[in-house]
């Protein structure tokens, strides 16, 4: 690195002229310093895993403390080592963390039963019966089906819950003392009004009268946090709070702090997708589409879910369980394959070679059929499931059809979703920002997408930075914005005016080729349904 520029940094560090943001996701707790450049200058990360506990996903108290302060230790020796000197103040900080869930709280900031993650299932019942009375989509993720299924379940610990929040708000408040959360993740926990910016008056009354024969001591608006904007002040690090994040005691209190905010939003964020008709699609092991609406639905959904940009415009999202998990355990065949033959190749060689081959296939993938779900998948009402490849005698199976099949399955669940937003609701989005490993071959994640939503799709090299880039950019709009600033003119003109991007115009042969693939999709499913019920 040029000494001009370590020197800057070293000085932005030294007068606090940066923003932080941790991000808990599901596997990794990552930690990032950001300059007044918007640049990533240091980063922290601890690894971590849910666990399995008495039917719960969940993780312990523990567990959350050791990340936070394992990813800004990490952090603090990257800076230490980048540039020779010790953190002791930093502009703002933010949180960031999956969302929804439950952690229930008493009076005494005791932690009730222990951490219920997005991961768990165990609120059927609680998300039917809300859906209806609201007539708004509650999946059984979101807070207060977790809450209403406790109650359901005549659990002894609700009686006594003095706060319900999520994940990034609890590490927010035992750092700052403060009870509130981004209306991006408020918006997971209990349905948002577009126009208040707070949780639905109407609806916490509907849920106070549906609960009233539980002679319960508190009422909703009670136990939920106070939801809060982009660009709003949520507090600053207390004395306390700096000896929990930084226990070496060399983080100094003080510090302001954005609003915590959820996953999803911290997304939206790093790629520049919170503007009104613009999307982003997250695509891994699992697969997230997120579109921002000019309008309300039409109806209820209960493939789509309504959340929040963390400047509080209302999003629909469709999410998959399955996406790239079997796309993957078939490039690994091939590299055995590859092995075996004593060829020596790079895995992203071997997945560039691969990826581009499926672009030699037909549109429709000749007739060549396949379901990646490694796990049930609710879009499609599986429990449970089976990945699996068939195909006719007649098909044409070679290489390349091969491969764009399992390309094009990997979305065909979300494009199920897609399909109710773009055919049945008439929503419109302009281009859409793809990020995750379906897009590291370059071109080719971005084509298969474009087709499947019929929509230019680009992708962008800070992408890669992920949620804790995110959080670490909404501490600094916090901190910078001008008067009446948006935060998509704040992304659009500050953050990302220099940033490159590629864009992928979709080829309308590849679009009817895949409306094809989708019809036999489709009346495939009744092949993955017998293949659940037989092995």
């Amino acid at each position: 690195m040029d000494s001009s520029l370590v020197n800057m940094r070293r000085d932005a560090i030294i007068k606090g002229r940066t923003t932080l943001g941790i991000e808990l996701g599901s596997t990794r707790i990552k930690a990032v310093l950001m300059d007044e450049n918007y640049n990533a200058i240091a980063t922290g990360k601890h690894d971590w895993e849910n666990r399995y506990i008495d039917n719960i996903w969940t993780y312990t108290l523990e567990d959350i403390w050791e990340g936070v302060q394992g990813s800004y230790h990490d952090l603090a020796e990257d800076v230490m080592r980048e540039y020779g000197v010790t953190i002791t103040t930093i502009g703002a900080i933010g949180f960031s963390a999956m969302m929804h869930g439950y952690m229930a709280f008493n009076k005494e900031g005791e932690l009730l039963v222990p951490f219920r993650t997005w991961r768990n299932t165990i609120t059927g019942q609680a998300s039917d019966i809300l859906t209806d009375l609201f007539q708004y989509n509650i999946p059984q993720r979101w807070s207060i089906a977790h809450l209403y299924q406790a109650i359901l379940n005549n659990e002894e610990h609700v009686a006594e819950i003095d706060y319900l929040i999520t994940l990034e708000g609890y590490v927010h408040w035992k750092l700052t003392g403060q009870r509130v959360l981004g209306i991006g993740d408020a918006s997971g926990m209990f349905p948002v009004d577009t126009k208040t910016k707070d949780f639905n008056e109407y609806m916490i009354n509907q849920f106070d009268e549906l609960v009233a024969d539980k002679g319960l001591p508190w009422k909703l608006r009670d136990i939920l946090p106070k939801v809060l904007v982009a660009g709003e002040y949520a507090g600053k690090l207390t004395r306390e709070g700096a000896k929990l994040l930084d226990p070496s005691g060399n983080l100094t209190a003080g510090i302001p702090f954005c609003p915590p905010e959820g996953d999803a939003g911290t997304g939206m964020v790093a790629t520049n997708s919170v503007a009104i008709r613009t999307g982003n699609v997250s695509a891994g092991t699992s697969v997230f589409a997120m579109v921002v609406l000019e309008h309300e639905l039409s109806k209820v959904h209960k493939e789509i879910d309504l959340v929040m940009t963390p400047a509080g415009d209302l999003v629909a999202m469709v999410h998959s369980n399955n996406c790239t998990s079997d796309l993957n355990a078939w490039v690994s065949i091939f590299g055995e394959f590859a092995a075996s033959m004593n060829m020596d190749v790079d895995t992203s060689e071997l997945y560039s070679v691969l990826y581009n081959k499926a672009l030699e296939g037909d549109t429709d993938c000749g007739g060549l059929l396949s379901y990646g779900y490694y796990s049930g998948e609710h879009i499609t009402n599986f429990e449970e499931g089976r990945p699996l490849f068939v195909r006719r005698p007649d098909a044409s199976f070679n290489l390349a059809n091969f491969m764009r099949v399992h390309l094009y399955t990997s979305l065909g669940a979300l494009k199920t979703g897609l399909d109710i937003l773009f055919k049945e609701e008439n929503v419109k989005v302009d281009c859409v920002l793809g990020h995750g490993g379906l897009f590291k071959t370059k071109g080719v994640g971005q084509r298969i997408l474009a087709a499947a939503m019929n929509t230019p799709v680009s992708v962008m090299d800070t992408a890669g930075e992920g949620g804790a880039w995110g959080i670490a950019i909404l501490a600094d709009y916090m901190l910078h914005k001008s008067q009446d600033e948006t935060l998509d003119h704040y992304l659009s003109e500050r953050v990302f005016a220099d940033k490159a991007d590629i864009r992928v115009e979709p080829d309308e042969k590849d679009v009817q080729g895949f409306e094809q693939f989708m019809k036999l999709y489709r009346a495939g499913l009744a092949i993955e349904r017998a293949a659940v019920e037989v092995l």
